[in-house]
């Protein structure tokens, strides 16, 4: 007799997940997912209950996912003082990079699609390890305050998520090229502002 498959929750949410990034979130159910794997839906109940409970999962699983894949697998040697700047702009670009490539998959994390717990705030910008050091190191880099560093993250995220949405949902079409262009012009800009409203700096233009 042939050795039965044991269907693993991993197996299950990673069925799931190529689905929603395929075919989108609508296609995604215990019976289709069943299908999708070759086997009953009773190991999929088994492990989730039901559809609310593997919506939550998905979610969970669908998020570490795209942090994964924005970051490359690195994390704490990305946001050196020497590239910090670079490093709160690549957040940006990783909206418009999957708003082109897996549109499904942001629709679902951040049109409403997916379950979410609460309301997505700025506050975690400010901490965290990992999060202070980009702060810190965009302020050794460009001179201002952790304020301004912050101020300057928290408007690039904005002006690329609202590019990004766009995108995903076909209201506004261009190249990644002049995608990632708009992304680091506008990210230069709310640097440069922040510059310019420093005191020292405003002494200088005045000269």
């Amino acid at each position: 007799m042939a050795r039965k498959t044991t269907i693993t929750k991993e197996m299950i949410l990673d069925a799931a997940l190529t689905m929603l990034i395929r075919d989108g979130y609508a296609s995604v159910n215990i019976k289709t997912i069943a299908k999708e794997l070759g086997c009953s839906t009773q190991p999929i109940a088994w492990h989730f209950e039901n559809m609310e409970g593997l919506r939550r999962e998905l979610r969970r699983h669908a998020g570490e996912y795209a942090r994964a894949k924005s970051s490359g697998g690195q994390k704490a040697d990305l946001l050196s003082a020497e590239n910090a700047a670079d490093t709160f702009e690549k957040m940006g670009r990783s909206y418009i990079r999957m708003a082109l490539k897996e549109p499904n998959l942001f629709r679902f994390l951040y049109l409403g699609e997916g379950p979410i717990s609460s309301p997505y705030t700025f506050q975690k910008i400010s901490e965290g390890k990992e999060e202070q050091a980009m702060i810190e190191g965009i302020a050794a880099q460009t001179g201002l305050t952790k304020e301004q560093a912050v101020r300057c993250i928290q408007n690039t995220v904005i002006y690329s998520h609202g590019l990004a949405t766009m995108v995903a949902t076909g209201v506004y079409k261009a190249s990644e090229k002049e995608l990632m262009k708009m992304v680091h012009d506008a990210s230069s800009s709310f640097v440069r502002m922040e510059m310019q409203a420093m005191p020292v700096n405003k002494e200088r233009l005045e000269k």
